[in-house]
């Protein structure tokens, strides 16, 4: 189990949100782009960033068994858009949020928008703005299609973790791109979701960053030849390449790894960090030269308290050939 080392002082447990990658985008290979950051939240409401950079060590207890409720997102406009706080602070029973919250929550209304769902006006706004096509590919091969708004176009696939993205159409609105979405799935059977826990997996032993590559290029010069011949939508045609963070680089690496041993549901834990690809830690335990695959994703929705915690080293034994 892992260890529970005491926290010197009480404090109210953070809800955790998850992992967010805010700020510009990279712009070069030895760039890193973004901040990525495990944000939390206050009893009293407000947000505080726990930055995730290489290096950086990460230490907390799970407070409470179980994931509560994380609330709902109002949207006004393109640019804003509102937090509201879980008025019970009720269990979570729909995802990440409870029965109540979900219906309330705007964003949830985006999946069926361009199949002629009812918005507000704000959420409106919101996919009225220019949109992105993308094809992104992960550590094991997997591809999906999927879209981003002009502000978050890089950050969603940092977010995402992937390892290799090409955007391959620009749209007015969000309502065309997710047109062009579903038909990509429909004609080419091209996901547009990727389990969190297959990312996880994959990165154990991930293929060699160029055969990834070329797996993304060859699906990506699918999904155009089809829009070029049968686009039910407008748009532009692109051919760019998403640029993958630098710090992300550590978990592609051809060196040996483990997965955590320990659940992120309960007791406490504690490593340093290596590199960072999407939710996906490279972590280094007190004690320890093994790295091991963290999925950061696992603590959504779950109660935490920072503290000097330390994860206990497992007993691994060492792959010989």
């Amino acid at each position: 189990m892992p260890s529970t080392a005491p926290s010197q002082d009480p404090v109210a447990p953070y809800l955790v949100h998850g992992v967010f990658w805010d700020g510009p985008p990279a712009t070069g290979t030895a760039a890193d782009g973004g901040t990525p950051v495990l944000r939390l939240q206050s009893p009293e409401g407000d947000f505080r960033n726990v930055g995730l950079a290489p290096g950086s060590r990460l230490g907390f207890r799970v407070a409470a068994p179980g994931r509560f409720c994380l609330g709902h997102q109002v949207v006004h406009s393109a640019g804003s858009r509102m937090h509201v706080r879980c008025a019970k602070a009720s269990p979570a029973t729909k995802g990440k949020q409870c029965a109540r919250c979900f219906m309330l929550d705007d964003s949830r209304l985006i999946h069926d928008f361009h199949r002629g769902g009812r918005v507000p006006p704000g959420l409106r706004s919101y996919l009225m703005q220019e949109h992105w096509l993308y094809v992104a590919t992960f550590a094991g091969g997997a591809t999906k299609v999927g879209t981003a708004s002009g502000p978050r176009k890089w950050n969603r696939l940092a977010e995402q973790g992937a390892v290799a993205a090409r955007y391959v159409a620009h749209t007015a609105d969000g309502r065309a791109v997710r047109v062009l979405e579903d038909q990509v799935t429909a004609d080419l059977a091209l996901t547009q979701q990727i389990r969190s826990a297959a990312k996880t997996e994959a990165l154990l032993q991930p293929l060699a960053a160029p055969e990834i590559d070329a797996i993304n290029a060859r699906r990506a010069g699918e999904v155009r030849t089809l829009l070029a011949r049968a686009a039910v939508e407008p748009y532009t045609p692109v051919a760019e390449r998403w640029i993958r963070p630098a710090q992300a680089a550590p978990l592609y690496a051809a060196t040996p790894r483990h997965a955590y041993p320990h659940p992120l549901d309960g007791g406490g834990h504690g490593f340093r960090l290596a590199g960072l690809s999407g939710t996906n830690a490279l972590a280094h335990l007190a004690g320890s030269d093994a790295a091991f695959v963290v999925n950061l994703g696992r603590l959504a929705a779950r109660t935490v308290v920072l503290g000097s915690f330390a994860s206990e080293v497992p007993a691994i034994q060492e792959q010989l050939f």
